[in-house]
Order: C-alpha cells, then structure tokens, then sequence
C-alpha cells in the first residue's frame, strides 16, 4: 500500500494523495466497506470473503478446489474473468481495483492434527462472517464459529474454538502459533485480497488520474506478489522452528468431502457461469478427475 501511495503521489506530481490507515484503525474490514458507500472512506483492502455480502459473484473464492494452483488463480485474477468480477460491486457504490496474493487458506488446531476430513468432526473452527466458508467448513465435517479476527487468539487460548483457517503469513504474523501448534497444508481454498474504490470518488477524478491511479495500483500489485511470496517462505520457517507441526495431508480426501458442496454451488444461476468460466480457464482435465472439481 505505501508503493501505491508513493506512485500515486509521483506519477501525478503530487496532485493525487492517499493516507494509510492500517491495522483496522478506521473499523473491521466490513465496516470499511460501509464507510466507502456512504462516502466517508476512498479507498479499502478488504478479503474477497468479505465482499460476498455486497456482491455475491465474490462467492467463487470460496468454493473449495475449485482453483488447481496458484498458475490457475492468477489466471483468473490477472483475466478477462477477474476483471469483470472487479466491477461487480458497482451496484453497490464499490469498484475493484486490483487484488492482492493472500495464498490458500489451510486449517490449524490447538490439539488435534488434521490428517484428513475425518479429524475435523465436531472441532469448532473460527470462519470469518463468510456463509461460503461456513459452508465449507460444515460440509468438512466442522462446526464453524465465526469469531472477530482480533479476539482469535485469546478464543483458541481459552479453547472457544478447537482451530481456525487461514494463510501462512497470517497466521505467523497474529502469533496464532504460540496456542495453535498444529498446521495442515490442506490448501482448500485461495481467496485473495481486492482493493477497492468509492464509485463516487472514482467518478469523480479526472480521465488522467484514473490513469495515473490505475498504474500504480498494477505496479503495487505486482510487488505484492513478490512480497508475498517471500511473506509464505519465512511463516514456514518461523513457525517450523517455533516447533509447529506442519502436516501435509492427501487433498483427495478433502477434495471428495466437497463435492457435492460443490454442485450445490454450480445449481445457483447466478454463480453457475462463473463458476463454469473459472473452470474453463483450468489445466487439469476435469473430466478425467472429477473430484476436484
């Protein structure tokens, strides 16, 4: 965000200026997206998760498997797919602008190692305010307990919740791995970060710093990716040497507990072409491994 605001400030000489607010000082992501609509905020990162409440499509992040890799998403993201998807909040005064790398999200426990589907009967697992990934986590075999992201650490200390889902960097950086010792690489869903705009302040800036602000959003979103990356590899060391358990479970099983969560999803009309167009624009021969579709 601060290479955006730096090339923001420098492609226009000055002329277009954005101040970061991090660390939720300005609400939950949420709330932030309330404030862009009622015009007291410009500009937020919010996960694609968030935004299913405001325009539905954003659903097919959190389809389990649905993506083969991180070729397949970027793909997606990087195409004509992605770029419609970040217009589909406009009905509701937001515009996408970019998205960011936020990795797969994976499950980790207080106690038990998840090796397979059947390890997560009956464990409470913290979710965001997400129905995909409550619908995820059910069909797993999970109970899902939506629990506020800054009260995560102290709900798994206190054991109000068995485990959660989320990225390596994430949970590295919150210290999750201080009270939840057990990591399972199971990769179930790739749901990345979107940065987007007020309609209102979008239309209202002039043909030039459209451009010059669509830049520098491209130009940040690819030192994301690299950052990102690098982000991945020192959460696995740190929290290997923390003494972490880092399982890397058979997808398969995974894979073939969601399926027909799977096809409950390509029954919505709405999301169906999506959904279809996603996997279009897969490697994997799908009709040779149904399962993980």
């Amino acid at each position: 965000m601060r290479v955006l605001a730096q090339r923001a400030q420098e492609l226009s000489n000055g002329s277009l200026r954005i101040e970061i607010y991090p660390a939720e000082q300005l609400g939950s992501e949420r709330e932030a997206l309330e404030l862009l609509q009622i015009g007291s905020l410009a500009m937020t990162k919010v996960s694609a998760s968030v935004l299913e409440s405001f325009a539905p499509a954003f659903e097919v992040f959190g389809i389990p498997y649905l993506f083969d890799d991180r070729e397949h998403l970027f793909r997606v993201l990087e195409g004509q797919v992605g770029r419609e998807l970040l217009l589909a909040p406009q009905r509701f005064r937001l515009r996408g602008l970019c998205y960011y790398d936020a990795g797969s999200r994976s499950f980790y426990t207080r106690s038990t190692p998840i090796r397979s589907p059947e390890d997560l009967a009956g464990l409470k697992i913290r979710t965001q305010e997400s129905p995909s990934a409550m619908r995820m986590v059910r069909a797993l075999g999970g109970a899902p307990t939506p629990i506020a992201w800054g009260e995560l650490y102290s709900a798994l200390q206190q054991g109000v919740v068995d485990g959660a889902e989320n990225n390596l960097p994430s949970f590295h950086l919150s210290r999750h791995y201080e009270v939840a010792r057990n990591y399972a690489l199971d990769e179930h869903t790739a749901v990345p970060d979107v940065l987007l705009i007020a309609t209102d302040v979008w239309d209202s800036l002039t043909l030039e710093h459209q451009e010059f602000l669509a830049t520098a959003v491209q130009e940040s979103a690819e030192i994301q990716k690299k950052l990102w990356r690098e982000a991945e590899a020192e959460a696995l060391r740190v929290v290997e040497e923390a003494g972490v358990e880092i399982y890397r479970p058979e997808k398969a099983p995974f894979q073939a507990r969601v399926a027909r969560l799977q096809e409950e999803y390509r029954s919505d009309p709405e999301l169906r072409p999506w959904i279809d167009r996603v996997v279009d624009l897969s490697s994997v021969d799908r009709a040779a491994a149904p399962e993980t579709r």
